[in-house]
């Protein structure tokens, strides 16, 4: 599992990026990109998500 950011939901105001204690997530064009290799499915950045925009998705590592 990985946070998935659904980019219709998503404003770009990076408190999930700044949320993430392993920095997972970054900013790619005014959006945030979360990398699934590093997630640790903690929910942080999901509970900081003030529109809905964070979900967890079953990656291919799992």
């Amino acid at each position: 599992m990985a946070a998935f950011i659904l980019e219709k939901l998503c404003l770009g105001c990076k408190h999930c990026v700044k949320a993430c204690p392993v920095q997972a997530i970054k900013m790619m064009a005014h959006l945030p990109v979360v990398d699934p290799s590093l997630c640790t499915e903690c929910e942080v950045c999901m509970e900081r998500c003030m529109h809905g925009a964070i979900t967890f998705i079953a990656t291919e590592e799992n």
